[in-house]
């Protein structure tokens, strides 16, 4: 018999990190500030100064023009991530999604230390999304719903 203790340690860090993500989620979708309005600032900032070079032109010509659209997005994006990590359903495709959802966010703003800064800086200014991309990939390395989450429910079941 194995120690499930680690398991549970994860379990409880998946369920305490859900509280972030239906955070970020809630108040990009019940109310209209963000998407029509805030998202559309921080987009102009990561074209004219943050965002990588190669990652530039699908701001410019895919998400800006319709930002409104993208900035619900994000929200819908952010509470399916927190709800999935919640209830621990569905917890490796969310982690597939937030991880892709992290990196768009990482590349949109990498240049936030500035160019030309010290590379320490860099991941330092990333400290709102690499640790959460991290946690992502031990989620999902660790089947991390199979304890005190539906997925465990569903897989004991079939």
């Amino acid at each position: 018999m194995h120690d499930a203790s680690p398991l549970r340690t994860i379990a409880a860090v998946r369920i305490a990190t859900s509280v972030f993500f239906l955070l970020f989620g809630e108040y990009k979708v019940a109310g209209p500030g963000f998407a029509h309005g805030g998202f559309q600032t921080y987009l102009r900032d990561y074209i004219a100064t943050t965002a990588v070079s190669f990652y530039r032109p699908v701001l410019v010509h895919i998400v800006l023009p319709h930002a409104v659209f993208f900035g619900y997005v994000v929200g819908i994006i952010e509470l399916f991530i927190g709800i999935s990590l919640l209830l621990g359903l569905c917890v490796r495709p969310a982690c597939v999604v937030g991880a892709l959802f992290l990196l768009n966010l990482t590349l949109a703003s990498w240049w936030d230390a500035g160019h030309g800064a010290p590379i320490w800086r860099y991941f330092g200014a990333r400290l709102d999304t690499l640790p959460l991309l991290l946690l992502l990939v031990i989620f999902f390395a660790a089947d991390a719903g199979q304890i005190w989450g539906l997925d465990g429910k569903l897989r004991r079941r079939a």
